[in-house]
């Protein structure tokens, strides 16, 4: 983890894809670091470790995507090139959507309206990100669980109603917006 952070702070990197067991420090502490270097730059996680906490975490650091031991060598490969396709060529521009007053900002995820800045934690970003591209439309829970967690699980529908909750909260100070309960489909951003 040492050696990583050292290479990433002299040379940089396209992509970052670190394992979280690491000896002298582990993938999650140079991940902290690295996303304090580079909010931009892409991060995979590779790990062991296959508890929701563990996935969790990595992704309230910032990762990007995180893939679980075992897996085959061309899964990872396919998940690099789809992260450099997302995020390579644009590292440096930042992609932000206009909502109502606010300005959300993906890349540091930013949700800013005057003075007002609220710093979104990863998984907050992705449902925004997914809502705000198409607002006025439901985007449904599956595919918002799969974009966070990679899976459609029931156990993940509590802990999507509860990041609702928390952009709701987050949104709370334009009553333009709303982001509404499609029962039994998924969720829905509007603007007034």
């Amino acid at each position: 983890g040492i050696d990583g952070l050292d290479k990433f702070k002299t040379a940089g990197a396209d992509i970052v894809v670190a394992d979280v067991m690491m000896p002298r420090m582990d993938g999650f502490s140079m991940a902290k670091e690295i996303r304090r270097l580079s909010p931009a730059v892409p991060l995979l996680f590779l790990t062991a470790k296959s508890a929701i906490d563990y996935v969790e975490k990595g992704f309230e650091i910032g990762a990007n995507d995180y893939i679980k031991k075992p897996f085959e060598l061309r899964e990872l490969i396919i998940r690099i090139k789809a992260l450099l396709r997302r995020y390579g060529d644009n590292r440096s521009d930042d992609t932000k959507f206009a909502i109502g007053g606010y300005t959300f900002n993906t890349t540091t995820q930013m949700l800013t309206m005057g003075d007002n800045v609220v710093e979104l934690s990863h998984f907050e970003a992705m449902i925004l990100e997914r809502l705000a591209s198409n607002i006025g439309k439901t985007v449904d829970a599956s595919e918002l669980m799969i974009a966070v967690w990679q899976r459609d699980d029931p156990s993940n529908r509590n802990s999507l109603h509860g990041y609702i909750h928390k952009l709701r909260r987050a949104l709370r100070h334009d009553p333009a917006i709303a982001i509404i309960n499609q029962r039994g489909f998924g969720y829905m951003l509007t603007i007034k």
